[in-house]
């Protein structure tokens, strides 16, 4: 398993959030979003919507799988996009 702690440059408010899901799902690992205590997978769009991510908050992305670089560069990439 890798994973990486980032600041998020914007809200995952609902379209964002479903944006995120649908990069997330594009790979064949297991995908989770950390803050605080609390550890979602990052393939369900309740999950995501439910930890309300803020801009300028920090997360942590954990993946594990054969493509969980890959997915790691991508979702940091959407993550600090703004």
């Amino acid at each position: 398993m890798t994973q990486r702690s980032i600041q998020v440059l914007a809200s995952l408010d609902a379209r964002p959030a479903a944006l995120f899901v649908q990069t997330a799902s594009q790979f064949a690992s297991s995908i989770h979003l950390v803050i605080d205590n609390k550890r979602i997978n990052a393939k369900s769009i309740m999950g995501v919507i439910s930890l309300g991510v803020l801009d300028g908050q920090n997360v942590t992305i954990q993946a594990d799988g054969k493509d969980e670089e890959q997915a790691l560069d991508k979702l940091e990439k959407f993550l600090n996009a703004d």
